[in-house]
């Protein structure tokens, strides 16, 4: 355990170093215009006052020196957007209160949802019951967020005004009405996650029934209800979990840009939207950054996950 430990630490740091080098090249070394000094001066400013600009906050320096300064700045919370004139890690942490609670309601719904329809579909499968979760689950995943989000403002709010448009509450003032702002854009973000998940789970619950030890478990009595749970759903799981801890890793670091855009929610998604328009690389950089350390540390607790699920699997 202590050598998975220490490899897989090992493992989250070489990951982030490689995810901040390239993206920061990707921004500022390949990106036309990515040089934040041509921003600040402006269009119409000549190159002297682009290279006066560029040595007074030193993009003029070497690259590596940049990087390593960006980091820090990144890291120790002092970094400055040029071109929007705020402290990133404030409006981070603005913004992720917003962005945590959309994607903790909206994960925990696809999730479970995801579970159901997908065991459902794979014990009735070739039934009527599975063929109507199949075109809902198509349905689902060929739904773009923008749209169903238009649909419900615009018929259960501006119609019916049974749920809010937009706007968000925060928990500690109010959980009823917190929830309550975030229902439509949970089953908003949920959607496309619940048709992708269902369909993996059907197919992996499908493969997984046909396996030596499913078949010994029913050999030896077991019930059909203890076979399903304790065998089958417990090792079809495994994929699940996985892209769970992704997706959901990727919704923090901004991934509902279009949802929270939709909704008003003034989220990391939504200050990664406002960045991409003005291409501000700063802001862009610690979000991305955000986004890689939420992923490297979900998939290293989905790896235990794993263990627990299927005894097979065996932590070095």
């Amino acid at each position: 355990m202590a050598r998975f430990l220490i490899r897989r630490g090992l493992t989250m740091i070489a990951l982030l170093f490689a995810i901040s080098l390239v993206t920061f090249l990707l921004f500022i070394v390949v990106l036309p215009g990515g040089n934040p000094a041509s921003m600040l001066a402006g269009r119409l400013a000549n190159p002297s006052e682009v290279q006066l600009i560029s040595h007074r906050y030193g993009f003029d320096q070497p690259v590596y020196v940049q990087y390593f300064k960006t980091m820090a700045n990144i890291f120790d919370g002092s970094a400055y957007s040029y071109q929007s004139s705020f402290n990133v890690d404030d409006q981070i942490r603005q913004g992720l209160p917003t962005t945590v609670s959309l994607a903790l309601g909206a994960g925990i719904i696809w999730l479970l949802v995801s579970i159901l329809f997908g065991t459902l579909a794979a014990i009735r499968a070739g039934r009527y019951t599975d063929r109507v979760l199949t075109v809902l689950s198509m349905v689902g995943v060929s739904m773009p967020p923008f749209f169903l989000g238009a649909v419900i403002i615009f018929y259960l709010g501006y119609k019916t005004s049974i749920l809010p448009i937009n706007g968000y509450v925060p928990f500690t003032q109010s959980p009823i009405q917190w929830a309550y702002h975030l229902i439509a854009p949970w089953f908003t973000l949920s959607v496309l996650f619940i048709g992708f998940y269902s369909r993996v789970l059907r197919s992996t619950i499908l493969d997984t029934l046909s396996e030596d030890y499913v078949r010994t478990a029913r050999a030896k009595g077991l019930s059909p209800r203890r076979v399903l749970v304790h065998h089958v759903l417990r090792t079809s799981l495994l994929p699940i979990i996985s892209l769970w801890g992704l997706d959901f890793a990727q919704v923090i670091g901004g991934g509902a840009i279009l949802t929270e855009s939709v909704y008003g929610l003034h989220g990391v998604g939504y200050l990664a939207a406002q960045s991409v328009g003005k291409l501000d690389t700063v802001t862009l950089l610690s979000i991305v950054m955000l986004t890689a350390i939420a992923v490297v540390v979900l998939q290293a607790l989905v790896d235990f996950l794993y263990a627990v699920l299927d005894p097979r699997i065996r932590l070095a």
